[in-house]
Formats: structure tokens, sequence, C-alpha cells
């Protein structure tokens, strides 16, 4: 079986929780991760570093899945989505990491080291890593896969 791999990256602000996540996901032995940094709080890094480096390792096929972490997510998820073929979401809970997965089709999740508990993000991402796009919402497929295609062609118009 093979492992899926994960690109992980954080700022300061999201070092310690992507510490944490780094660890669950290891610890998990399907998944395969590909840790971006920063490795220490001597060497910081700004998130619009950071998030490239994650958004290239998917653009590149380096990775199929990525997580981001600075203070909010936020600055995370902006840089990612400049990003062609990237889907970031911020997710505070482990509701809106499955439904970004669900409904949203996110291959990157981002979340923010000064709102959400470790033990609050390892269930963030389980759930997130457990959903399919449309998963539990089979009666909104066609909906969902139109929608999402419909994104890819204002992605296509704007990213030249």
């Amino acid at each position: 079986m093979s492992k899926i791999k994960i690109a992980v990256a954080s700022d300061l602000s999201g070092f310690p929780l992507k510490t944490e996540i780094v660890k669950y996901l290891k610890e998990r032995g399907d998944i395969e991760v590909i840790d971006f940094g920063i490795e220490s709080t001597a060497a910081p890094k700004p998130y619009f570093e950071q998030a490239p480096k994650v958004a290239e390792a998917i653009q590149e096929g380096e990775a199929e899945k990525g997580i981001l972490i600075c203070g909010t997510g936020q600055g995370m998820a902006i840089v990612a989505n400049k990003f062609k073929g990237v889907y970031a979401c911020v997710v505070d809970s482990k509701f809106a990491g499955e439904r970004s997965k669900i409904i949203n089709n996110a291959n990157v999740i981002t979340l923010g080291g000064w709102v959400t508990a470790p033990f609050v993000a390892t269930e963030i991402v389980e759930g997130w890593l457990a959903m399919e796009f449309t998963q539990k919402m089979e009666f909104k497929k066609d909906f969902l896969t139109n929608a999402f295609e419909q994104v890819k062609v204002i992605e296509n118009k704007n990213f030249k």
C-alpha cells in the first residue's frame, strides 16, 4: 500500500502546532510527510515564503495534499490559493476540515497555531483525510462536481 504524500510547512507562529501535526502524521503509518519547516524557533521564516513550498510541491506532483500553519491560517491560505491547482481552506474544527474536502475538494488545509489546540488540530486533520469529495453529500454530488468544475473555469481564466 502506497503512502499518501503530505507536504507541511509553518511560520514561527505555527511552528509548535506544526511539530504536533507532523508527529501525529508520522505515527499514523499511512502518511509520508514532506516537512518544509521551519525546523526551529531560531530559524523563522514568514508565511509568504513557506506557503509556496507546499503549493509548488502539489503543483509538481511531489505531494498529494498539504497542511500549512501560521498564526491564524489566513495568510497561508491567501498565499497558497495564488497557485493554480491548489485549493486551500482555513479550518478551525473537525466539521470544517471534513467539509473543506467534501464540498470544496480542498487539497490544502490551513490552521492557526494561535487559535487551534494540538488535540483539535489532529482531529481536524484526521477528519479531512478521512473524507472524499462529495462523500456524505451524495444527494448534491452533481451540484458539487459542477461547482468545482466552475471554480476551475475561473481559475483557468485568471491564471495565465
